[in-house]
C-alpha cells in the first residue's frame, strides 16, 4: 500500500486548469524501483501553446522520456502543466527547454529527454529536442542519443 498519498496536491481532486504557465502545479511521488533503470514515456498528441509575437497557437506532439531516480511524475499534475502552456507565448525552442528544465528540476531523473514535434506554419516545422543525464553512465547516453537524434524520432 502506497504512503504519503495525501501530500499529492491534484491526484483525487478536482482541479481547475491552470490559466497560464505554473510550474507549482507539478507533483511527484517516491520511485519504489530506485536501483533499477526503466524508462517513463509520456507523450501528449495535442500540446498546445502561443506564439510570442501573434498570439497564433502552436500545436505539437510533446513526447517526454525519462529514466527516474527517487521520483516520479504524478501524470495529472503533468497533464494540468502543459494544459497551462496553451495560454503562454513562446518559441518552440524555448517551451521544450522550459519544460525540460522544470521536471529536471522536480524529479532530479538519471536520463531525460524531451521532444517537441511542431506542426509546421508558413510551410517550415520546428522540432526541438533536449536531453541530459546525471552521472559517467547517464552522461554516456545523453550524447549518444543527442549524436543519433535526426528530427524524426519521437
Amino acid at each position: 500500500m502506497r504512503r504519503n498519498l495525501d501530500t499529492l496536491k491534484t491526484l483525487g481532486k478536482q482541479v481547475v486548469a491552470p490559466a497560464g504557465y505554473d510550474p507549482s502545479i507539478l507533483d511527484c511521488f517516491d520511485n519504489r524501483h530506485p536501483e533499477r533503470d526503466y524508462w517513463v514515456v509520456f507523450t501528449a498528441p495535442e500540446f498546445t501553446t502561443l506564439c510570442p509575437k501573434t498570439g497564433q497557437p502552436d500545436f505539437a506532439t510533446l513526447t517526454i522520456r525519462y529514466i527516474p531516480a527517487k521520483k516520479l511524475v504524478e501524470s495529472k499534475s503533468l497533464k494540468l502543466y502543459l494544459f497551462g502552456f496553451r495560454n503562454h507565448g513562446d518559441f518552440h525552442e524555448d517551451v521544450v527547454n522550459v519544460i525540460y528544465d522544470d521536471l529536471f528540476r522536480l524529479l532530479r531523473p538519471k536520463y531525460m529527454e524531451v521532444f517537441g514535434k511542431f506542426a509546421p506554419r508558413g510551410g517550415i516545422s520546428i522540432d526541438p529536442f533536449v536531453n541530459g543525464g546525471v552521472g559517467a553512465k547517464m552522461k554516456a547516453l545523453a550524447a549518444k542519443r543527442f549524436a543519433e537524434w535526426n528530427g524524426v524520432r519521437g
